[in-house]
């Protein structure tokens, strides 16, 4: 049994995360914390945990393993240091950090200190992503050329419910979350498109400010990639049923995926000039990055979400954020 501590419920996927954790027969959530104590005491009691005021006296309790960090972005890098000086594993939502010098510190301080140090980065394990792996690593669709991958939602749009939408309005402040609708949404493309591609070589991010906020509300990141491969990332909280959206382009065909579904179309499949869209059967999904997490702390199996996964997201977002900045193409 590892025994966590629920560190903040600032993210809108912590209440997500503890019902996981409550679910996971592994899982038992012994301990919350909060910046906001309020806020805190009100969740433990909901969890039926006790809530400490002080970070460092749970930390220092011998009986929690591992901690579950849903703090401001912006805190993170003191948050799951202070955690990983104190031996507990760690399962933080993405980012790991704004900077790639603070999220090389903490990989490292992790691995130093023999911890496991886990990112949410879910839809790598998805259904629909693992066939679209097995398709281009099958050579389905030849060599890949393009990708474009799109998410999108209307978080930041008024309603009639919420005049100011429905994220919480401090997830438009820049020194809490380092960033906008990429930092927060855009890292699942960023991700997918990183595994799919490989190492990036330089991109061009323009950042649109619809509903006036201090952080971009939706973003579009062009990126060239060391292969000679080009990609696409879309993201954005100003989109009402936008679906998501990814696309792989190459020299003998093209894999779509939308609502969950993968088709494709190849010259493989059919005969010159006469191609096809087809349904592709979904392969099996992996487990979950908790799952991951709790399995790697067992000692049982490596995890499939890697550091690289973990480091070239912060790596891409704060090229991104720099190019936005500035207006121009960024070496990443």
């Amino acid at each position: 049994m590892v025994r966590v501590a629920m560190l903040s419920k600032w993210h809108v996927h912590a209440r997500d995360y503890a019902r996981e954790a409550v679910a996971h027969k592994e899982i038992q959530i012994a301990a919350v914390w909060d910046e906001d104590s309020g806020r805190g005491e009100q969740w433990a009691q909901e969890l039926q945990a006790p809530f400490f005021a002080d970070l460092e006296e749970l930390l220092c309790r011998a009986d929690i393993a591992a901690v579950i960090v849903d703090t401001a972005t912006s805190m993170h890098p003191e948050v799951i240091r202070m955690a990983l000086d104190h031996g507990k594993h760690v399962f933080s939502e993405k980012v790991l950090a704004v900077s790639l010098r603070d999220c090389d510190e903490l990989l490292d301080l992790a691995q130093r200190q023999g911890l496991q140090l886990m990112v949410s980065l879910p839809r790598l394990s998805h259904d629909y992503f693992v066939t679209v792996e097995h398709l281009l690593h099958d050579g389905a669709i030849g060599d890949l050329t393009f990708l474009r991958c799109r998410l999108a939602h209307d978080g930041a749009l008024a309603s009639s419910e919420s005049p100011t939408g429905w994220l919480p309005p401090y997830f438009f402040d820049k020194a809490s979350c380092g960033g906008g609708a990429l930092m927060d949404l855009g890292a699942h493309p960023i991700y997918l498109t990183n595994r799919l591609a490989g190492p990036a070589r330089r991109l061009f991010a323009s950042f649109t400010y619809f509903t006036g906020r201090e952080v971009e509300d939706h973003a579009v990141v062009v990126v060239e990639y060391s292969s000679g491969l080009s990609g696409v990332v879309e993201a954005g909280f100003i989109s009402r049923g936008s679906p998501f959206a990814l696309e792989l382009h190459g020299t003998l065909g093209t894999v779509m995926v939308e609502a969950g579904k993968v088709r494709i179309q190849s010259r493989l499949l059919d005969q010159e000039g006469s191609m096809t869209w087809r349904e592709v059967p979904l392969f099996d999904a992996l487990r979950t990055p908790m799952e991951q997490w709790v399995d790697a702390i067992m000692d049982r199996r490596k995890p499939h979400i890697t550091r690289q996964d973990i480091r070239d997201l912060t790596k891409i977002n704060e090229a991104a954020l720099l190019s936005a900045g500035d207006g121009c193409m960024v070496v990443v």
